[in-house]
């Protein structure tokens, strides 16, 4: 009897523990993670869904904490296997150029000239802007903080230029406006890129004079009545695109539906569709197609509009890739910059000056940590093919994007990545013919740790719930701060790699790449959500 009376006032307590265990099996009392299955047994939980399961997946998780574990592999699948890694390849150019080039670079831009400037302020010559690869001539606000801000004025830099010019006494310019931006071939695209892409930012042309990330931005806000055409206008140089707009204004609650086309090589806009009439407008950024020439239109009418008379014509001056090819045997070719292509307006060859220029205005940039801090927070394309041909150019033979391939080959080799782990054909992932394995990305990240400037590379990753491409994602308080990762998206391609720490304080590094699904993005995104949750948890981690 007393047994019973004993035993008969713990057993509410012994329900109650079992049942708050079964509604939080990942909980304890004192909020902390209980050790409840392995990590592998979550993970394939996850996975054993017949829609995810159709896809292909890799996903590799390694434990970067000092002591015995460190380098303990702690999850592996697929993790040899070659996949598409979208904007995970921004991962390996980044860190390429912080060891390579240094956090410290900064870019400079320059008006210069062979002629003379006399008394009466006459420039004897042609005025020449030179593009030495700075991708932040635009109003993009820096340092970083939380989101890409833009001023209103995304040609501040180079109406700063202009105004050094008047500075200087520059009134008449009796030569050409040349925009050069043979610092790097006029290599515009990289292969593998979808024709899709080319129309929109995130297919800008490469170059190394970049303005305004070489887009315009085109504003569409309904007219005042159903059955006009909408108002449609560019910023800056409204005049570079010519607008075939073809988007009517509808009634109000119709929806909005239109399109926007420009065939490659061409400078014509067309625009269709529908826009309501209680519409509030729609923004959008489209890409030029010669950044250069673009630089040139636009520096003149700065110059023109601060009184600076020009009797000359507006051109450009490529690199031509074809000749870096033959660099070795062509002794009239520069060792680094190749051989110019020096063309007008109307597409007609100039001969080239050997004088040795002078330079009347400069534009410095930030410091290049800033800007790759951009390149992985929103994940700029244009902006990490630069970085490519900047480590062509600056520690290779040439600014092209197999000169940058080339440097980026090396640096792997030295990080402890295998060359048969990963083939690269750009610098941003946007080509599809990019491959790598999981693996080769966590030994990436390995080796990036060690380094002196691995700190400054972690910092530049989008942070869960905090920043960039992981501002809405791992929200909740105990996943935000807990993973510095970077996304990668394309169609049937979602990735993420970067590092997390767990519940316990434990520091791994992970990738996790999908590859071919056909699945609302979302589905797969969450999918890959649930894994890192799985790793955050010390229980999981622990195994």
């Amino acid at each position: 009897m007393l047994r019973r009376r004993s035993v008969a006032p713990l057993f509410p307590i012994v329900l109650l523990l079992v049942a708050r265990l079964l509604a939080a099996p990942g909980q304890s009392l004192q909020g902390q993670s209980l050790q409840v299955r392995p990590l592998a047994d979550r993970i394939a939980e996850v996975l054993s869904a017949p829609d995810l399961a159709r896809g292909f997946w890799g996903i590799e998780i390694v434990s970067l904490s000092p002591g015995i574990t460190t380098g303990k592999t702690l999850y592996s699948q697929n993790a040899d296997k070659l996949f598409t890694p979208a904007s995970n390849t921004k991962l390996f150019t980044t860190a390429a150029a912080l060891a390579l080039i240094g956090p410290d670079y900064k870019f400079r831009t320059t008006v210069e000239t062979t002629g003379t400037l006399d008394r009466y302020g006459r420039l004897n010559g042609d005025l020449v802007l030179v593009g030495h690869g700075d991708p932040n001539l635009s109003g993009r606000e820096l340092p970083y903080d939380l989101k890409t801000q833009r001023n209103d004025d995304p040609i501040q830099a180079l109406e700063s230029l202009a105004d050094a010019l008047v500075q200087k006494g520059v009134k008449f310019i009796d030569g050409d406006i040349v925009a050069d931006d043979s610092y790097f071939a006029f290599e515009r695209y990289g292969e593998g890129w979808s024709q899709d892409d080319l129309v929109w930012a995130d297919g800008a042309p490469v170059s190394a004079l970049t303005i305004n990330d070489n887009v315009v931005f085109v504003n569409i806000l309904p007219a005042d009545r159903p059955g006009e055409k909408a108002f449609v206008s560019v910023k800056p140089f409204a005049d570079y695109y010519r607008l075939d707009n073809r988007i009517i204004t509808t009634p109000a609650g119709t929806g909005r539906k239109f399109f926007v086309n420009r065939e490659p090589g061409s400078t014509v806009l067309t625009l269709w569709g529908n826009m309501p009439l209680d519409d509030a407008g729609a923004n959008e950024a489209l890409a030029i197609e010669d950044p250069a020439e673009f630089a040139a239109g636009l520096f003149r009418q700065l110059l023109e509009k601060r009184g600076i008379v020009i009797y000359g014509h507006q051109r450009t001056r490529h690199t031509e890739l074809a000749t870096l090819s033959t660099f070795s045997v062509n002794a009239s070719a520069p060792s680094r910059g190749g051989r110019i292509n020096d063309k007008d307006d109307d597409g007609q060859s100039r001969p080239l000056k050997s004088d040795q220029p002078i330079t009347l205005a400069s534009y410095e940039s930030k410091p290049l940590l800033q800007d790759i801090r951009v390149i992985n927070k929103v994940s700029q394309n244009l902006h990490a093919e630069i970085l490519l041909r900047l480590l062509g150019r600056e520690r290779g033979n040439a600014g092209t994007v197999e000169g940058g391939l080339e440097v980026l080959r090396g640096f792997l080799t030295k990080a402890g990545v295998s060359s048969d782990e990963y083939i690269f054909y750009d610098g941003s992932g946007l080509s599809r013919q990019n491959l790598v394995t999981p693996h080769a990305i966590v030994q990436l990240l390995r080796y990036c740790s060690t380094q002196p400037w691995g700190a400054d590379y972690k910092a530049t990753f989008p942070v869960a719930g905090v920043d960039g491409s992981l501002t809405e994602r791992f929200t909740s308080p105990r996943l935000r701060n807990h993973i510095m990762a970077k996304t990668g998206s394309l169609g049937g391609v979602k990735a993420l790699s970067g590092y997390a720490t767990t519940d316990t304080g434990q520091v791994v590094a992970f990738s996790i790449l999908s590859n071919n699904f056909n699945l609302p993005a979302k589905r797969v995104t969450d999918a890959i959500d649930e894994i890192v949750q799985a790793i955050v948890d010390d229980a999981a981690a622990g195994r």
